[in-house]
């Protein structure tokens, strides 16, 4: 298994009191406060919040004056147009806006900027189509803080624009103050003068508070606004925001949603998937669904994942859905590929490199980033994937927690065309002639930053609990700690010096490995390893000492219920 470091959550709190006050575990309580979770009335909102503990849409900025702009138009007759993303928190705000206007009676329609052709966001050539087709109103969502150039250009054409959106505000480097568009209204939890608690939400979120904002207004019930609430749930997933706080709440109730929904789109896609609705999960959006409603955006227009969700009809539906998992199947397919030959790069040309930057000519724009991801899991080093692009090179960056990117392209800012990001990810284009040198710099500028330990994975481990330890009613008790994902990570326990009883490899791929395991007190427990079962066997050699991190479950086999835990790492002693 490749090497890492475990490191033991070490934060403090009572934990005894905190699980009489809650009816949990104390090894329940001190997860929750792993996760930066604190005071009581913080541990009672993650356990229990609900529906009713959402916040205000009217706590968002320019909130009102958006709803009066919107109002006004529909009362006027005015043409509105709606411009999103192609990612799946610009499908999903697409399709709440769309959905919300329609039932307020607004006349409107929507645009999606194409990934290639358009590049992200809003721009001139959208705005200016905008003006000739007659549209009065523009509309962005999950987009539009950065379009300071696009929107003073839709205002000079006359047109009225209502910015909904959820990215940092880009600050003047001299004085520090915001640079935000000359929109008629920016509703985004990002600005200084938000009274908004959680800003962490992504784009469908604040289009779905608009539309709570907008039917609160009209008297529309309450209930129809929740329908929209699925929209929300699977773009905060699938836009990877912090299971925390509102975004927790939205995603719990969501699934539950999700489970039973009456969209037509929605329930095809999750059947075409051949995920059972009952027992959905955030893994599912995650890994299956986001992914299906990313890959149009990625390889052809986002417009078919807007229809999908917006379709009626059943049929029509279950054409789209079956479209989407084949377009995603195709991406995976060419994801595998280009993630090989930039391993290959890598291994033969690049170990030595402690910033990883990879020329894959052919490889499709849109993957880049998904295949630096890949690497960077990979080698967990800083990754560049660069493809050739019409008249330059573009590239998608992923970091590591020791290595900020954005910062590190801003070094190199001389050789780059165009760029923007974050600390572990950023994208950027620059002439393909400067490859070479671009590699050179970041290496040589990362040479005295980076030291071999950065490139050592961090493993944390909420607690190390012997299995004496596992019962169901744990195994219950962190049931209720879901849904899983960024920000609220599946719990992980360690246990250290376990003797392997025995093991076996099983499954037609050898990919999952059953092992009987006992703690120096001869307490035993069944694991299971599902990976390279061969590889295992290998690595483990004569050796029978063992220390594991794992997640207890429940195994249920022909109608038996026993313990066991999910082994996640190992490092065997001799």
């Amino acid at each position: 298994m490749t090497e890492s470091i475990w490191m033991l959550h070490a934060k403090k709190a009572d934990f005894d009191g905190l699980a009489a006050r809650f009816d949990i575990s104390p090894v329940t309580a001190r997860i929750i406060r792993n996760r930066d979770i604190e005071d009581e009335a913080a541990f009672d909102r993650y356990l229990n919040g609900s529906l009713e503990d959402l916040y205000s849409p009217g706590l968002l900025p320019d909130m009102e004056e958006a709803v009066k702009r919107i109002r006004r138009a529909v009362k006027e007759k005015r043409r509105l147009r709606i411009v999103g993303d192609y990612d799946i928190d610009g499908v999903c705000a697409t399709a709440v806006l769309y959905k919300g206007f329609a039932r307020i009676g607004a006349d409107a329609d929507y645009v999606i900027p194409e990934r290639i052709r358009d590049g992200y966001g809003i721009n001139e050539q959208i705005i200016e189509a905008a003006a000739a087709d007659g549209i009065e109103t523009l509309v962005t969502c999950d987009n539009g803080i950065a379009a300071i150039s696009q929107i003073a250009r839709a205002k000079e054409l006359g047109l009225e624009v209502i910015i909904t959106d959820h990215h940092d505000i880009q600050t003047d480097g001299e004085t520090g103050a915001d640079l935000m568009p000359p929109a008629d209204a920016i509703v985004n939890p990002k600005r200084r003068d938000s009274r908004y608690p959680w800003p962490e939400i992504c784009g469908a979120m604040v289009a779905f508070k608009l539309i709570g904002a907008l039917y609160d207004s009209y008297g529309i019930d309450r209930q129809e606004w929740l329908e929209l609430l699925e929209f929300a749930a699977v773009a905060t997933v699938g836009d990877v925001m912090k299971l925390k706080d509102e975004n927790r709440i939205v995603v719990k109730e969501g699934l539950k949603r999700l489970a039973c929904t009456g969209n037509p789109g929605l329930k095809s896609l999750i059947l075409k998937n051949a995920i059972d609705p009952a027992n959905i999960s955030a893994y599912h959006i995650g890994f299956v669904l986001g992914p299906c409603l990313n890959a149009s955006g990625r390889l052809q227009t986002a417009e078919l994942a807007v229809e999908l969700l917006l379709c009626g009809d059943p049929a029509r539906a279950d054409e789209i859905a079956e479209e989407l998992k084949e377009l995603n199947d195709k991406r995976k397919a060419m994801t595998q590929e280009n993630v090989e030959a930039a391993a290959d790069q890598v291994e033969k040309e690049l170990s030595r490199d402690k910033v990883l930057v990879i020329f894959l000519p052919d490889c499709h724009e849109s993957l880049a980033g998904i295949v630096a991801g890949r690497i960077r899991e990979r080698y967990n080093k800083p990754v560049f994937v660069l493809t050739r692009a019409e008249g330059c090179a573009k590239g998608s960056g992923r970091s590591i927690e020791a290595y900020h990117m954005f910062h590190a392209l801003v070094e190199v800012k001389d050789l780059l065309l165009k760029f923007g990001g974050h600390p572990m990810a950023a994208g950027f284009s620059l002439e393909e002639s400067d490859i070479g040198e671009f590699r050179r710099r970041l290496n040589e500028n990362a040479e005295d930053r980076l030291t071999e330990d950065d490139f050592i994975p961090r493993v944390w481990i909420d607690a190390a609990m012997p299995f004496e330890y596992v019962t169901e009613e744990l195994i219950g008790d962190l049931e209720r700690l879901e849904p899983f994902g960024q920000g609220n990570e599946k719990p992980q326990f360690a246990q250290k010096s376990m003797a392997v009883r025995s093991v076996r490899v099983m499954g037609r791929n050898r990919n999952v490995v059953r092992l009987s395991l006992a703690n120096e007190r001869g307490f035993s427990m069944d694991g299971i390893i599902f990976g390279d079962g061969d590889a295992f066997f290998e690595e483990m050699g004569h050796r029978r000492g063992i220390d594991i991190i794992y997640y207890p479950t429940v195994n249920e086999y022909n109608g038996n219920r026993t313990l066991q835990v999910v082994v996640k790492a190992w490092k065997f002693r001799d």
